[in-house]
């Protein structure tokens, strides 16, 4: 698609609710944000969708070419992606489909789009089909009034990240256990779903602790200089942490976990070390922040 054209695409849906004329009129149609693989930069694109249950198919078409799409290359480098659907707005979990679950998504999609079985005719490429979850109607979001507020989000999220990845890695083994001769199940490696929840983790960590080490610990020792060795502690912690971060991000690096064995040692090593800084963090430092008002007052003109 030009990118004129695409653009024009992704006005027309924001101006109009998802709706958009043309050659897409009438198609279930989202938008789809990546971040750019290589240059950290957003990039949108116009995506047909079928509706699974609580779940959105997109498939990396490109048109039946031989290569995959830019932005199916950019979700599997960051797999956190915003979804714009009508008048909905949310962050999901790119995971593409694998095996015979990839199959028969692929056949859903086809029986209500039949031009992406021509897609898949025009290239000996496997077109991927990417799951993205809908957002839990039924989840509550607890206020958020205070920065102590914001900190206590961000560290519930990331515990329950660990906690997701732990389980699925821990189902991978229980399933190597029981096949034949207790070698690899059938589906090879650890899996798409653990490695785009754990790749997520790891980036979202990263983002955390940067900001904590560069905005947050410093400004709160001019208020508190008495903390000095607590913020020294978490400083250190987060050197340690980022060790682990490493090398579970190394070995996410391909595809297929190729080192399931030693993955589950840095997953069992990072669960151990991040829980016990979360738990001192929150001690000493969410007492600080119960009286600090987010989202902050903007700066007077």
């Amino acid at each position: 698609m030009p990118h004129a054209f695409q653009q024009s695409v992704i006005t027309e849906f924001r101006a109009n609710t998802g709706k958009v004329g043309g050659p897409f009129e009438g198609a279930d149609l989202l938008l789809l944000t990546t971040t750019g693989a290589r240059s950290g930069k957003p990039h949108t694109t116009p995506l047909g969708y079928v509706r699974d249950g609580r779940r959105l198919l997109v498939v990396a078409s490109n048109l039946g070419a031989p290569h995959h799409p830019d932005w199916y290359r950019n979700l599997l480098a960051r797999p956190t992606v915003r979804v714009e659907l009508g008048d909905e707005e949310f962050d999901s979990l790119a995971v593409p489909a694998e095996g015979a679950r990839r199959d028969e998504l692929f056949a859903r999609v086809v029986a209500e789009a039949p031009g992406y079985a021509d897609y898949q005719d025009a290239t000996d490429r496997l077109l991927p089909v990417v799951v993205l979850e809908l957002p839990d109607p039924g989840a509550t979001v607890p206020a958020i009034t205070s920065l102590a507020d914001k900190l206590v989000a961000v560290h519930t999220w990331l515990r329950g990240q660990l906690l997701h990845v732990g389980a699925e890695t821990e189902a991978y083994f229980a399933a190597r256990a029981s096949h034949p001769g207790g070698g690899e199940p059938p589906a090879p490696g650890l899996g798409l779903q653990i490695r785009q929840r754990c790749l997520a983790f790891c980036q979202a960590l990263e983002f955390h602790h940067t900001a904590e080490d560069g905005h947050m610990f410093p400004t709160m020792e001019g208020y508190h200089p008495h903390l000095m060795d607590v913020f020294d502690r978490l400083r250190e912690e987060h050197v340690s942490i980022g060790a682990v971060q490493a090398a579970l991000a190394a070995l996410l690096a391909d595809v297929t976990i190729a080192e399931p064995d030693r993955f589950r040692a840095e997953l069992a090593r990072m669960t151990e070390e991040l829980t016990a800084h979360l738990d001192y963090e929150e001690e000493h430092i969410l007492p600080l922040l119960a009286d600090v008002p987010w989202p902050p007052a903007p700066p007077a003109s």
